[in-house]
């Protein structure tokens, strides 16, 4: 993507933060945000793979900052935003897309201390980043806040339940928020991928008797790739989506249509 001062999807005037940002989804939607101008802060718990990133990048010619963050703990992610204000003053842009499923079986068996592991990583965490880049953005009258769901969270499941749980729970605190910041000028949505081609899901897509009969079912016939994801984050982000909050955009390639 080209950035232009008379684009709606120029971003080059702003800065963004996006949470697991070295790989699938998040890598993919760091690399179409610094492509359409911004600023961007990479970040995972990996610190190789941000630094690998970082230089990955760099070498491209974009702007970017690493910054390592454990999304689970608050300390980090005040260093994640503190960082990252240091380096190029307040942020504009927030995608988070961080998120754990270690729990594959029923949620009737799941562990007590599991089940509030996913919670507290998937939804407690998005909530305290928000309340931390949200002064700066009340100030100016201007921010987006993109909280990566997934059509997990408009389904049932039973092998995959808690997560599901904590998609949904994306989807409705993008509402309330979007609510509570919209008089600020502060837009906050959701995009609910389907199931998308990245080490996360390789459990599912690299099992055929999974894949195949999802596939067979997607209007489209095929699977996602992090980039199908990338460009609804450019125009939540940009001026393109100005007028949009409080919605989640699915992309599924049509696997959610009713037939």
């Amino acid at each position: 993507m080209t950035s232009s001062k008379n684009s709606l999807f120029d971003l080059s005037s702003k800065t963004a933060i996006v949470t697991g940002s070295t790989k699938g989804i998040g890598r993919a939607i760091a690399v179409a945000l610094a492509e359409a101008g911004a600023k961007v802060t990479i970040s995972s718990r990996d610190k190789i793979r941000v630094s690998e990133t970082v230089q990955a990048l760099s070498d491209a010619g974009h702007t970017v900052l690493g910054v390592p963050c454990n999304v689970g703990r608050k300390d980090e992610l005040q260093n994640l935003v503190d960082t990252t204000k240091a380096e190029w003053g307040s942020i504009g842009i927030l995608i988070c897309n961080a998120a754990i499923n270690p729990y594959y079986g029923p949620a009737m068996e799941i562990p007590d201390d599991v089940f509030a592991k996913i919670m507290h990583t998937n939804i407690q965490a998005q909530l305290w980043l928000t309340q931390m880049v949200v002064p700066d953005m009340r100030a100016r009258k201007d921010g987006v806040v993109v909280f990566v769901s997934s059509i997990g969270g408009l389904r049932g499941s039973d092998v995959i339940g808690a997560y599901n749980i904590s998609k949904a729970a994306d989807i409705q605190l993008a509402k309330n928020l979007a609510v509570e910041l919209g008089p600020d000028n502060i837009r906050v949505n959701a995009i609910a991928p389907g199931l998308v081609k990245t080490d996360f899901a390789r459990a599912l897509w690299e099992n055929p008797e999974f894949a195949d009969p999802r596939i067979a079912a997607t209007p489209l016939r095929r699977l996602g790739n992090p980039e199908d994801i990338a460009g609804a984050a450019v125009f939540l982000a940009s001026d393109a989506g100005r007028w949009m909050t409080g919605q989640t955009i699915v992309i599924d390639g049509g696997a959610t249509v009713p037939v």
